[in-house]
């Protein structure tokens, strides 16, 4: 099998050396998502749901990207700078999925890239 790199505009671009999705074989490995607007590459402004959204739907254009949709996401890892904002991240996750909803492991940071509340990464099934 080889791995082969993702990559779109409507997501922010890559700040490192790493792509924004690689599929291998029948998964496709989404890199953290942060809440940049991908046409600025700067923080959204706004409180955390905000932020939220906009990781959400940079993870969403990714997805669109690869050929699938959110629907076919099997595993999330949140990463949250405070552990209070977990009840808003699980309402702004219910705009994204339907049930079943993907696994999903939820961890307390000290800080995240730019000085973002959030970051999310995804595993999807082709």
């Amino acid at each position: 099998m080889t791995k082969q790199a993702i990559n779109t505009a409507n997501a922010p671009a890559a700040i490192g050396t790493y792509s924004q999705a690689v599929r291998y074989g029948n998964l496709v490995f989404l890199s953290g998502q942060i809440p940049l607007d991908p046409a600025t590459m700067q923080l959204v402004e706004g409180d955390f749901s905000d932020q939220a959204h906009r990781v959400f739907k940079n993870l969403q254009a990714v997805c669109t990207a690869s050929g699938r949709s959110m629907d076919n996401i099997i595993r999330l890892t949140i990463f949250l700078t405070d552990m209070d904002s977990f009840p808003q991240v699980n309402a702004v996750m219910a705009d994204y999925f339907n049930v079943p909803y993907p696994a999903r492991v939820t961890v307390g940071v000290a800080a995240l890239p730019k000085g973002a509340q959030v970051e999310i990464d995804a595993i999807l099934g082709i």
